[in-house]
């Protein structure tokens, strides 16, 4: 299967993210939706360094106001196209939104084409998925041969259930989307990370939805996360550019400290320079 911008090494340093057939040489996957037009969407892209972005791909939502294809600004040559499924709110409605996708992708002859980024939502107010509607559509699409990568709350049994039933990602939402509230709940992340990949350790677990700045990516990717996912944070900036390279920097910072190892914490001072065995002391 071929691939798009894969390098021996990402941004931060370390190997490339794997996703089922698809090598990332970024960890930042960045949304293509709430931008004020196509070019400036197509600009931000560009300072987040990305290498996926998700299309909706719903025919409707594929030309903006003045009738633009939002296609024709996405290079293919650069960037991997991850379809969605946003604003289904059954399985079965997921389901023809995913194969409509690989519709599209095969006719444009990417590689994106099989493989669907799964949202089920619950309902219209909160925006979170839909447990069971999620894991119905994860099995059936799954056995139609996608590599499905399922949006999920941060419930580590559901996060479980869903690799079972055989998703190449689980993606835990930080926070509701486009709430900008950041990692609320970090525990249950480090618990889905625990389950995941206790017996498969390269498995990926992405946060996706809920970060509102560049801090948020760095908390998440602190955290042992593969990558995160997002879009508003970006698009609904006073400046998206200047967001985007925030971003793509934050990314890269929050990979470099988790795999630094950070100290532990403690409840009282340790001396940066302390008297036992420090450099240059004389013996009394």
């Amino acid at each position: 299967m071929a691939t798009v911008a894969v390098d021996t090494k990402t941004s931060s340093g370390d190997d490339p993210l794997q996703l089922g057939n698809h090598v990332l040489a970024s960890r930042l996957v960045v949304g293509t939706g709430k931008y004020d037009t196509l070019e400036l969407m197509q600009q931000s892209l560009e300072a987040a360094r990305t290498r996926c972005v998700t299309v909706a791909v719903r025919r409707e939502r594929l030309y903006d106001a003045r009738g633009k294809n939002i296609l024709d600004y996405l290079d293919p040559q650069r960037y991997l196209l991850l379809p969605n499924t946003a604003g289904c709110y059954t399985a079965q409605d997921a389901l023809r939104t995913a194969r409509m996708g690989r519709e599209i992708l095969s006719g444009l002859e990417n590689p994106g084409a099989d493989w669907v980024k799964l949202e089920v939502l619950g309902d219209s107010k909160t925006l979170l998925p839909d447990p069971v509607g999620t894991l119905e559509a994860t099995v059936q699409l799954v056995a139609e041969g996608f590599q499905v990568l399922c949006y999920t709350n941060d419930d580590p049994v559901t996060a479980r259930r869903l690799k079972e039933a055989g998703a190449t990602a689980v993606m835990p939402a930080g926070s509701p989307i486009g709430s900008g509230q950041g990692i609320l709940n970090p525990n249950n992340i480090r618990i889905i990370l625990e389950y995941l990949k206790a017996n498969d350790p390269n498995y990926p677990v992405i946060v996706d939805a809920g970060v509102g700045t560049a801090s948020d990516v760095a908390m998440a990717m602190e955290l042992g996360v593969d990558g995160v996912l997002l879009n508003t944070a970006i698009a609904a900036a006073e400046d998206p550019v200047l967001m985007a390279h925030a971003m793509h920097h934050a990314i890269c910072a929050g990979r470099q400290a988790y795999l630094a190892g950070r100290i532990p914490k403690r409840l009282y001072a340790t001396a940066s320079s302390p008297a036992e065995g420090a450099i240059g002391r004389r013996p009394r």
